[in-house]
């Protein structure tokens, strides 16, 4: 389908010979020659933004001030934070955000028949790629038969989901799905799918070059920003908009300049560089921002370690993390085989339209800061949040702290060496370091031996994650530690759950090349799968034995992966502490099996002849690693690997769908269900109402995540989406995890508010999702939400600092409204759920003047209403009373988040799905 471009846009409309081939541009030099302002000094990732607004500029939702802003944005040092409509040229998906957004199309398919429109209306306009990377599980770990195995019970597991997607793919124009066993969605966009700049003919016939740009159901979509691919995460119903035709309405956003000096020393990595930046960003503050990287260090830093950084970018709260076009940018797509042609033409339109960096490249920042990468140190992070940054010489001191923390006031009877209940008598006691008392301890039994598990028993150590795995450099390394440790008779402790789950086929492929594959196997790090896998939280059990005596004895158990987020609750309901690190770090981890251990200066084991193994003796050098990169990772790897992205294997090829224009729900499915947002809707949009004595569903903290709001991991029979699925004859072995059936909305909203680790405050020191009923008992949140609509009372969240911090995850603003939430009330919010809470009609209020949960005293007894939104204005501050349990009211004043004048809309229309529908109904 071709791309429509403005019609206002011939001013700066130019030519581009490339070779052979001639194409259309919008230039930026143009545009200043034509009196719009001046764009010398912009950042490459504004620059791209601009190119947007030239290219679309159409008298209405582009026009000549939306270009001259930018320009304004320069005179105002970096700031001008005026509207605008963006169009990204493509949408990037995985199967968890993609399953409910193909849901939501085939239910607008219904809706506008419904609504006596036409069916063929509700097609992506912008190409979609959806990657299944989501949904396989570690079940079979350590062996050579893992992979089969898993892949294996994946088809078993998600068949409804599977026949539902290659439905989508017959049924809808422009989109495509890359099957299962592939690799992680950002990766095969980083090293197939993204061109850096894109080709199309516009409505004219003529070839147009721009931008390669898109948005992701995935916070990770920030990974390419690493390849001059600007893209970010927005939520579900966000793409869904963009992909109907839908414009991305945002304010023009600040840009900090973070410089790089220097060049990394010998044994640090790419992951200790970017856990020191995330460390860095989140002191700086830059939610809502783009982060550009500048400086002569990026001349010393390899692509593979710019993705890394960038990949990172929610985790440090920003949009983005953009690196502009350089020499390392063409020498990345010609190694991972790219076109001689494209990467002809990215060199010539980045030189001719402003994009280039080079030593002169010096734009405006609205502010910047800087790092040094020569004093850069081995480090990891946790164990609640990527941003706890940790160097690895103080990792066992600060864990022993958080233990201490932790036991803090615990009954002392509780600290009591737990007695072996097993046969074969007891193992000795092992000292623990800086233990002082405070650790827990248990003994326990599996086929392997028996042995003693304490607190900071490292049970999970997993090389997964498109973070990480995407990077040559630290995966190669962590090959050569797995060589070095075998060579000496080093292996994984016994306890300790070991994988690899690489980002892509290439992986594997230079893993074997090199030989590393066989050394990996030899201390447990056998392929599990080409998926995300314990970075999201599908994990897999740990063995009966052990998650027997962890939650027996209330243990601390950890988890060290190469992954992005580790989340209260996230990695495993069996671990408390998790920890991020490179790849290297988590196969030494794993030998070490011991979160308290110092491996910096204590053995991490005993060779074959008894004497201690040091981890110094078993760290690759710098230059090993590059030799052997060099070697193994070639361009006919990546030509080879994805030169079938599309077919799949014979499961996929297997897999058969009816061709038809709707969907036919199956009434039977717990997967796939057709949900309530379209059904029984009116042809015209209402107005936005007062929210009159509502009541609290939850009192939250500071920093509750989406994985809180919306986990996606495992959960049990107790659960109420245990119970709905019990009801319907779901045996425990098949309830799968909440990711993979976030196209059931019955399942979904059961699972909203429902994270193992969530803590209400309406209720004393209890986790999980629990709050008051309309009678005042303790209850599941679902059955009270449920059980307020029943008497019609509204709903309303309290929140604390970055509230909906972490993954573009739609569900958790998808649950928030169908438990009948009206608003959620924080101190401040992350983007990407913000907006999600917009797309859903649901509107997010910051407190004002200095209030907060805690200083206005409130239990969750309180109601609440809030006045003046039937005439409110985008970031309009509105009145709001709230009547205290003893009868006595407090006036505050909240500011409306609702951002922008189409926004308003949305909520008007009950959600930007909605609005889009209509629309269409009414062109049709």
């Amino acid at each position: 389908m071709p791309i429509t471009v403005g019609q206002d846009t011939a001013k700066t409309r130019r030519s581009l010979k490339v070779g052979s081939q001639s194409y259309a541009y919008y230039s930026i030099p143009a545009a200043e020659e034509a009196g719009l302002g001046d764009f010398s000094k912009l950042p490459a990732a504004l620059k791209v933004v601009l190119e947007n607004m030239l290219r679309f500029e159409d008298g209405k939702t582009v026009t000549t001030d939306d270009i001259k802003a930018f320009s304004d944005w320069g005179k105002n040092g970096g700031k001008n934070p005026d509207e605008i409509a963006y169009r990204p040229a493509r949408v990037l998906m995985q199967d968890f955000t993609g399953v409910p957004a193909v849901v939501d199309l085939a239910a607008m398919r219904d809706g506008i028949k419904a609504l006596g429109g036409d069916a063929q209306k509700i097609n992506p306009l912008n190409p979609v790629d959806l990657v299944i990377d989501h949904s396989v599980m570690i079940d079979e770990f350590g062996n050579p038969r893992a992979f089969q195995m898993n892949v294996d019970r994946e088809y078993e597991r998600n068949m409804e989901r599977y026949t539902f997607l290659k439905w989508g793919q017959t049924a809808f124009n422009n989109f495509r799905v890359v099957p299962p066993g592939t690799g992680i969605c950002h990766q095969v966009n980083l090293e197939y799918l993204s061109q850096t700049v894109w080709t199309d003919t516009d409505q004219n016939g003529e070839e147009v070059a721009y931008p390669d740009t898109l948005v992701g159901t995935d916070s990770h979509t920030t990974m390419v920003n690493g390849a001059a691919v600007l893209g970010w995460g927005v939520g579900g119903i966000e793409a869904e908009a963009a992909m109907l035709g839908q414009p991305i309405s945002m304010l023009i956003p600040e840009v900090i300049g973070f410089e790089l000096t220097g060049r990394m020393i010998e044994g640090t990595t790419g992951t200790d560089l970017v856990l020191k930046v995330v460390e860095m960003l989140r002191e700086k503050g830059v939610v809502g921002k783009f982060v550009e990287f500048y400086g002569a260090g990026l001349d010393n830093l390899p692509l593979a370690d710019r993705a890394t950084i960038a990949n990172m970018a929610p985790e440090y709260g920003a949009t983005c993390g953009f690196f502009p076009i350089d020499d390392e940018t063409l020498r990345y797509m010609r190694n991972t085989g790219r076109d001689e042609d494209r990467i002809a033409l990215v060199e010539a339109y980045a030189r001719e339209n402003g994009f280039w960096r080079d030593a002169d490249y010096a734009p405006i920042y609205t502010d910047t800061l800087t790092l040094d990468m020569g004093t850069i140190v081995p480090a990891i992070s946790g164990p609640k949040r990527p941003q706890d940054y940790i160097a690895l010489d103080k990792a066992a001191k600060a864990f022993g702290e958080y233990v201490k923390g932790v036991r803090a006031g615990e009954d002392a009877s509780s600290k009591e060496e737990i007695r072996w209940e097993g046969e074969g008598g007891q193992p000795e006691p092992r000292d623990i370091p800086g233990d002082e008392g405070s650790h827990k301890r248990g003994y326990v039994e599996t086929d392997g031996g028996h042995y003693q598990l304490h607190d900071g028993s490292i049970v999970i150590a997993s090389i997964t994650s498109c973070t990480n795995t995407s990077n040559p450099y630290v995966m190669i390394g962590a090959g050569l530690v797995a060589r070095k440790a075998a060579a000496l008779g080093l292996n994984r402790k016994p306890w300790v759950k070991t994988s690899l789950a690489p980002g892509s086929q290439v992986v594997s492929a230079y893993l074997e090349a090199a030989g590393l594959q066989e050394d990996l196997d030899k201390v447990g790090f056998n392929l599990v799968g080409y998926g995300c896998t314990t970075c999201i939280g599908n994990s897999g059990p740990l063995d009966a034995p052990i998650s027997k005596a962890i939650n027996k004895y209330d243990l601390i158990g950890t988890s060290v992966l190469s992954g992005n987020r580790n989340f209260e609750g996230r990695i495993s309901p069996d671990v408390r502490a998790n920890y991020l690190a490179s790849p290297p770090l988590v196969v030494a981890y794993a030998l070490v099996g011991d979160m308290n251990v110092d491996i910096t200066r204590d053995p991490i084991g005993q060779d074959q002849d008894g004497k201690d193994v040091y981890l110094k003796d078993i760290w690759p050098t710098q230059e090993e690693i590059a030799e052997l990169v060099e070697k193994t990772v070639t361009r006919e790897a990546f030509q080879s690997k994805y030169a079938d992205v599309f077919k799949g294997d014979e499961k996929w090829r297997g897999v058969e769908v009816p061709k038809q224009e709707t969907y036919d729900w199956p009434a039977s499915s717990t997967y796939i269900q057709n949900p309530p947002y379209f059904q029984g809707m009116s042809k015209e949009k209402g107005a936005i109402t007062n929210i009159e004595g509502a009541r609290v569903l939850a009192l939250l903290g500071d920093m509750i995540t989406t994985d809180h709001i919306s986990p996606a991991g495992s959960f049990k029979d107790t659960t109420p989406a245990g119970q709905y699925l019990l009801d319907r004859q779901v045996p425990v072995r098949e309830f799968n995890s909440y990711g993979s059936r976030r196209g059931n909305h019955e399942v979904m909203m059961r699972g909203t508010f429902a994270n193992i680790r969530i803590r209400n405050e309406m209720l004393d020191n209890v986790e999980g999702g629990y709050t008051l009923g309309p009678d005042g008992e303790q209850t599941s949140i679902y059955d009270a939400a449920m059980a307020y609509q029943e008497q019609g009372t509204p709903l309303v969240i309290f929140g604390g600092e970055q509230y909906g911090a972490g993954s573009s995850r739609d569900w958790a603003a998808k649950g928030t409204a169908l438990l009948g939430v009206k608003a959620v009330i924080a101190e401040n919010f992350e983007r990407i759920h913000r907006s999600n809470l917009v797309g859903m009609g649901v509107i997010p209020f910051e407190f004002t003047g200095g209030d907060t949960r805690k200083t206005l005293g409130l239990t969750g007894a309180e109601t609440v209403s809030i006045t003046g939104l039937d005439s409110v204005k985008p970031l309009q501050e509105v009145p709001a009373q709230i009547t205290f349990a003893d009868g006595s009211t407090k006036e505050i004043t909240l500011k409306c988040r609702i951002d922008t004048a189409i926004e308003k809309e949305y909520i008007e229309h009950g959600g930007v799905l909605h609005y889009v529908l209509r629309d269409l109904a009414k062109a049709s």
